[in-house]
């Protein structure tokens, strides 16, 4: 199958965000994203510590943010701008206002109809990472890993204009789907969007999964021994991109609204 342009660029990209250039030029080139990003680098090491442009993306903070230790407190995964949350209507939820997508398409064709339907009129969250974003990605609550799927795909942006304007882009770009089970015994999917420029999305616990790669199929994994504490880093995005969540049911009590914009550690939600 011939590549679309997309995997072409971001590839291509990817290979100058990893290239380590000599200290001095690599500094400029970090201080020159930095400021042209309007990335907050206080809770972070020096532009100068950073080998490579692809290292200061995956940037990890000097010191722990503090979040809540209580169970029924649903943390944000990452930093982020809530480009649309709220209830899914059937099989329905929102890429932005005006755009739908049916859940059963964005998920794929590796999970179950029985699957699907756990979240029938339950609950979703567009998280969207912009460029100057924290790139890691956190446990919302603490989880018992069932499944993960990586579905190959394209990597469309997934700005503001591009998701006013494609339809089905959720669906088209490549993504890593997390079946998860809360504390309470909830499911919910964290799923990771793909999106232009670099494209990878790592996963600690799953270094099987190469994303933006020349993979054709969709992979499965399922396990049986995996739990995250909440709070815990699992992976990050290199280059910015978007987390959806979709709950099941009566699993989430939202304090956020579209447009909001959270922080790692922030509590999002109450479990209920």
């Amino acid at each position: 199958m011939k590549r679309h342009l997309t995997s072409v660029i971001s590839q291509t990209f990817g290979k100058f965000a990893n290239k380590e250039f000599s200290p001095f030029l690599q500094t400029i080139i970090n201080k020159t994203y930095i400021s042209l990003m309007g990335l907050n680098m206080s809770e972070f090491n020096l532009a100068s510590s950073y080998a490579s442009l692809n290292k200061l993306f995956t940037r990890k903070l000097e010191k722990q943010r503090d979040f809540s230790l209580d169970a029924d407190d649903f943390i944000s995964p990452c930093d982020s701008w809530i480009s649309a949350c709220g209830n899914i209507l059937k099989d329905t939820a929102l890429q932005i206002k005006g755009m739908e997508y049916r859940y059963e398409d964005f998920l794929g064709d590796k999970f179950s109809q029985e699957e699907k339907l756990l979240i029938d009129n339950g609950m979703f969250i567009n998280f969207y990472l912009s460029p100057k974003d924290y790139h890691r990605y956190h446990m919302p609550t603490n989880t018992k890993i069932l499944k993960v799927v990586h579905i190959p795909g394209k990597f469309y942006p997934v700005n503001v204009p591009s998701l006013k304007k494609k339809v089905n882009l959720f669906i088209e770009n490549e993504r890593v789907v997390l079946k998860c089970q809360s504390q309470s015994g909830k499911i919910f999917y964290m799923i990771l969007v793909s999106a232009l420029n670099v494209g990878v999305m790592n996963i600690s616990f799953e270094p099987k999964i190469k994303t933006n790669a020349d993979i054709i199929n969709s992979s499965v994994y399922e396990y049986e021994n995996i739990n995250l504490d909440k709070g815990e880093d699992f992976g990050c995005f290199e280059m910015g991109s978007t987390i959806v969540i979709l709950a099941e049911k009566d699993m989430l009590e939202l304090n956020i609204k579209t447009n909001d914009n959270v922080k790692f550690g922030q509590t999002i939600a109450k479990v209920i």
